[in-house]
């Protein structure tokens, strides 16, 4: 005996099978659009990560030999990274890093952002330029030239600090107490540029009647920035937030060029550990296990960045 079937149920059976077959198509077409970005990331990043945390578990070194293979010792190495005086404190250069750099640069990046977005100001594309010049230039370059600006005997700037009455022959990069701020001060002035850009695309998205509106009903100058460009900035400030965060757990060639980690280690970061132990004494074991260190101090710090973001976005909301 045979069931008959009704019309509705044959038409819900073949729209089901249409939309079926547009998700495959949509898959396929989607995978053939994402395989060469997809390759490139399997070579260049997902391979090097697994190797690379393979390698943290053994004993390896650079000048290892077929005769002398790095064995299996599994989690020793971060065992022995974390009962180290040394690595503690590069995790607190570090720190000290990223506390003074991110939120100074997102600072000066917004405040010349706002200074250069004004439309009565002359000359707005020359101070831009002029602004911007500075992320253009060679990091390896700029922090050459800053050697010789900051140099006790031949620079301007000691010069500059002893005419007005400070100690001559001041070493900023040479000094403990001011080694740090004087490469957060490079950096900023290096990288603060990049970022006003972004602050300057935010800015003129927003339209300029909610202005025109605030100044109707009153607002001053600081209520118009707390309650309209703010809000508006929200989702630039947060990029640049996360990725000044993440640039500044990265921060190597500036304390490479001009301090080489000194005086007395007050200015080695974590990447510049790695970089020694690895190519200093040989270490690809232990630089690999500090690489993973690092890595998951970042992730930490970026969830963290993007839980508070989140948060923040649903209090307004509700």
């Amino acid at each position: 005996m045979t069931t008959a079937t009704s019309p509705r149920s044959e038409a819900h059976q073949v729209a089901r099978e249409n939309r079926k077959a547009i998700q495959m198509r949509n898959l396929r077409t989607g995978i053939l659009f994402t395989a060469p970005a997809l390759i490139v990331l399997a070579i260049f990043v997902f391979y090097p990560a697994v190797q690379t945390f393979i390698t943290s578990l053994t004993n390896g070194r650079i000048n290892s030999n077929a005769r002398r293979p790095a064995k299996f010792i599994g989690f020793q190495n971060y065992i022995t990274l974390f009962q180290s005086r040394d690595f503690w404190t590069d995790v607190r250069n570090t720190l000290v890093y990223a506390v003074l750099y991110a939120p100074i640069v997102v600072i000066v990046a917004l405040a010349f952002a706002l200074l250069l977005n004004r439309k009565d100001l002359k000359f707005v594309g020359f101070f831009r330029t002029c602004m911007f010049l500075p992320f253009v230039i060679s990091l390896t370059v700029a922090a050459i030239a800053w050697q010789f600006i900051l140099s006790p005997s031949l620079g301007l700037v000691p010069y500059w600090i002893s005419l007005l009455g400070g100690p001559e022959h001041i070493d900023l990069l040479g000094t403990r107490e001011t080694s740090m701020a004087t490469i957060v001060f490079i950096t900023v002035w290096k990288n603060f540029g990049y970022f006003m850009v972004i602050f300057l695309a935010g800015l003129q998205g927003i339209s300029a009647e909610l202005y025109e509106a605030a100044s109707l009903d009153g607002a001053s100058a600081w209520q118009k920035f707390r309650y309209i460009t703010l809000p508006a900035l929200s989702p630039t400030f947060n990029y640049v937030v996360i990725f000044g965060l993440i640039g500044s757990f990265q921060v190597f060639d500036q304390v490479f060029i001009l301090t080489s980690g000194g005086p007395a280690r007050s200015t080695e970061t974590i990447v510049y550990r790695i970089y020694t132990e690895a190519f200093g004494n040989g270490k690809l074991g232990y630089a690999s296990a500090l690489s993973y260190v690092l890595l998951i101090m970042t992730l930490i710090v970026g969830l963290i960045q993007l839980y508070t973001n989140n948060k923040h976005e649903k209090e307004e909301i509700a």
